[in-house]
């Protein structure tokens, strides 16, 4: 308690200082829970935490000296075992960190061409679902997803209705797996991916596409259109989320909130075009000043 009311009259010796200071710590508890909520290490975690607290709440209360020695040598192995247990939810948000451009779409293309590339999707997935044939196109977007076109069949063509209802055809050599889009191509089929283990998944009746799907969109920005070949139904997921029942109207759309055309601005160059503009103005006041 002591050292509460310390810390409290403290926080009013410097005022902004400390609010920015606790901000960022309740950001940073904030970002860590959103990257863990619905994975396993929801409970490992709570688990730690429920345990740290018992443990230093008897420790304190009863003052047992071994114990409190025993738990301040054992404490900086958890902090090396943390790395270690939670190492799937640390490298995705590595991953997601080092995304520049997260909130943009798939590689530009120009308009028209992402016009036809769309119109070729929806028509394909339309059709295959009325057959109920199963298929899952995964499109790329800043991350790269070489490793994962390198375990499929190279096709490296334009994204065609015809392609991808021929790919996906039940018995063909290629219908199992995956195709991955990047741009306006079909780069390759049958491709293999990683499984979701999420709870958001739990319950669910889902198949090795949806899991699939789930799990290429946990590692990457990539979005993925999975066609049920049970029910027929239409999804789409993206970063971790899964929108299930769509119409070919609203896959429409947000494909087109997901597909920028070559003249949409990135944040890369918003960036280069702001340093360009200032590098300009700078050589321009340069010039007036000289003599």
């Amino acid at each position: 308690m002591t050292e509460i009311l310390w810390t409290v009259q403290n926080l009013w010796q410097d005022p902004l200082r400390n609010l920015l200071d606790v901000a960022l710590v309740a950001t940073l508890f904030f970002g860590v829970f959103q990257l863990v909520r619905g994975t396993r290490a929801v409970t490992l975690l709570r688990g730690v935490a429920v345990l740290l607290v018992m443990v230093s709440a008897m420790s304190a209360v009863l003052r047992l000296r071994a114990f409190t020695w025993l738990l301040s040598r054992t404490l900086p192995a958890l902090v090396i075992a943390i790395p270690v247990i939670f190492q799937p939810e640390l490298r995705q948000l590595l991953e997601r960190v080092g995304r520049i451009s997260t909130l943009v779409g798939l590689s530009a293309v120009p308009e028209l061409e992402r016009e036809r590339v769309i119109k070729q999707i929806t028509d394909a997935v339309d059709l295959l679902s009325r057959r109920r044939h199963g298929a899952l196109i995964v499109l790329e977007r800043e991350t790269g997803l070489q490793e994962y076109v390198d375990t499929g069949v190279p096709i490296d063509a334009g994204v065609s209705s015809q392609l991808l209802q021929t790919i996906f055809f039940p018995n063909t050599a290629l219908h199992d797996g995956a195709v991955i889009v990047r741009g306006s191509r079909v780069m390759a089929a049958s491709c293999v991916l990683p499984l979701s283990t999420s709870q958001r998944l739990a319950g669910r009746r889902t198949g090795l596409r949806h899991r699939a799907s789930m799990g290429i969109s946990e590692v990457s920005d990539a979005v993925a259109v999975v066609v049920s070949e049970e029910t027929g139904n239409i999804s789409l997921v993206n970063n971790g989320y899964m929108y299930s029942r769509l119409d070919v109207a609203r896959l429409t759309t947000q494909l087109h909130a997901y597909f920028p055309t070559g003249g949409e601005a990135t944040v890369t160059r918003v960036v280069l075009e702001g340093i360009r503009q200032l590098r300009e103005r700078s050589a321009s006041v340069a010039a007036r000043q000289r003599p």
